[in-house]
């Protein structure tokens, strides 16, 4: 999801930051694992996001990584560029972020959010923990990769899409539901459901 601000609900308890930290390390890893494994040359192949190339899809995900951050005043600032390594540029983003998300303190500042005030790692919960598995796949897709989603992350990714509903349709988020067999997995059917043909 592309805009960190486009939902979230002012009602919800606050996050528990230790669960969310735990889950933002595992989905992190496994974004990594499709980053580390881009074959070489394969950076500028197209991804089922319109437009955008591997490198671009990987690019708004680091850039994800310092925005969110910056909406409670907390600063990361990377040294390596996508351009120039971008395993490395991941990595650093990854690392500067965890290191954010293990901090309670800093994890639990809040903000003024689209729908009311909402914490750092609810943000990331919510929106940076989506793109890491809805993206994860497109980069898989993109560069000839395994393809398979944790079957867990695949069910809430799903359950909250469903709940967002057509906010989703809107320009440069997701574009209009697939159709796909009865038959179809759940991670299929939330891939179809977001827009992309599995």
């Amino acid at each position: 999801m592309d805009n960190a601000n486009t939902a979230t609900n002012a009602d919800t308890p606050k996050p528990d930051t230790v669960q969310i930290a735990e889950r933002y390390r595992e989905l992190s890893a496994e974004f990594s694992r499709r980053v580390e494994g881009v074959p070489e040359g394969r950076w500028a192949s197209p991804t089922p996001c319109p437009g955008w190339t591997a490198r671009d899809l990987l690019r708004h995900m680091i850039d994800n990584h310092t925005n969110m951050p910056s909406y409670v005043g907390v600063a990361i600032e990377l040294r390596t560029s996508v351009e120039d390594d971008p395993v490395a540029a991941w990595h650093e983003a990854r690392s500067a972020l965890q290191e954010v998300l293990d901090d309670p303190e800093q994890a639990a500042k809040e903000f003024d959010g689209y729908f009311g005030r909402i914490s750092l790692a609810r943000t990331v919960d919510d929106f940076l923990g989506f793109d890491l598995v809805v993206h994860a796949w497109d980069l898989a897709r993109a560069t000839g990769q395994d393809e398979t989603l944790p079957a867990a992350e695949v069910t809430r990714v799903f359950e909250g899409a469903r709940r967002l509903g057509d906010t989703l349709r809107m320009e440069g988020v997701c574009g209009p539901e697939v159709s796909v067999p009865e038959s179809a997995s759940e991670q299929d059917r939330m891939l179809a459901y977001l827009g992309r043909r599995p």
